[in-house]
């Protein structure tokens, strides 16, 4: 079966407001940028591709499933934009506790596995507290991986960290595509469009583009010229 998430008319109200206005769309393999300002509801369509969102219509169908069903549950890793880890375990205690609440078979196997993965087996003895924004970030990542999941879903991983962190979470990425998972990173930040595989540029709740990048940017300078270009061009239609 082809790794992949399908999203059909799915609208979200949220607060008495529609956040999603009943968006399809089709993710696959290797890594997509889901790029757009703060507020335009990338969170919202992560939580539910998770299933964790509260949907007013439409469906959301992950690895040929429903998002959020029991069968997913080791299959989908999911990293929020606040750290998912606790300060005061170590890293390696983390991912025990969070293995055990996971239900993961092989728990010292998954831990070795999801740490190699992270780049942090220097630290995993280490209480989570004194490490460094990308060690922490990463840390919240190993937790995601503890499953080997077929799908990642990434809300913001790199923001607030330098340029050299962000960098090697993006190599991360990849490799972590490379293996075939399906990859879906959000972000607020249009330099990072470049490092995707796909994208998808969203504004007030809407895709309004799809493609790699070189597709997306055309004629334009960059990925951020490109999307004024498209929200001008829908102001003047």
């Amino acid at each position: 079966m082809m790794n992949n998430i399908v999203i059909t008319d799915l609208r979200v109200v949220r607060g008495g407001r529609e956040v999603l206005p009943g968006i399809s769309l089709e993710v696959g393999a290797g890594v997509t940028g889901l790029l757009g300002p703060s507020g335009c509801g990338k969170s919202t369509l992560m939580r539910a591709v998770v299933g964790v969102q509260q949907v007013r219509s439409g469906s959301v169908e992950v690895l040929g499933r429903p998002a959020g069903s029991k069968p997913l549950r080791d299959r989908v890793g999911y990293v929020t934009q606040a750290a998912s880890v606790y300060d005061d375990l170590s890293v390696a205690e983390n991912l025990r506790f969070f293995a055990r609440v996971l239900g993961v078979a092989a728990i010292d196997e998954a831990i070795d596995r999801a740490v190699a993965a992270v780049d942090l087996d220097s630290h995993r003895d280490q209480v989570v507290g004194s490490l460094s924004g990308g060690q922490r970030a990463r840390a919240s990542l190993a937790v995601a991986l503890l499953g080997d999941p077929d799908v990642l879903v990434l809300d913001e991983p790199t923001v607030g960290l330098d340029p050299v962190l962000r960098r090697d979470l993006w190599a991360l990425f990849h490799r972590l595509a490379d293996a075939g998972r399906v990859v879906l990173v959000s972000s607020h930040v249009m330099d990072e469009a470049e490092r995707c595989d796909r994208l998808l540029l969203m504004r007030e709740g809407r895709i309004i583009a799809n493609g790699t990048p070189s597709e997306i940017r055309g004629d334009a300078r960059d990925i951020e010229d490109a999307f004024l270009r498209i929200v001008e061009g829908e102001a003047v239609s």
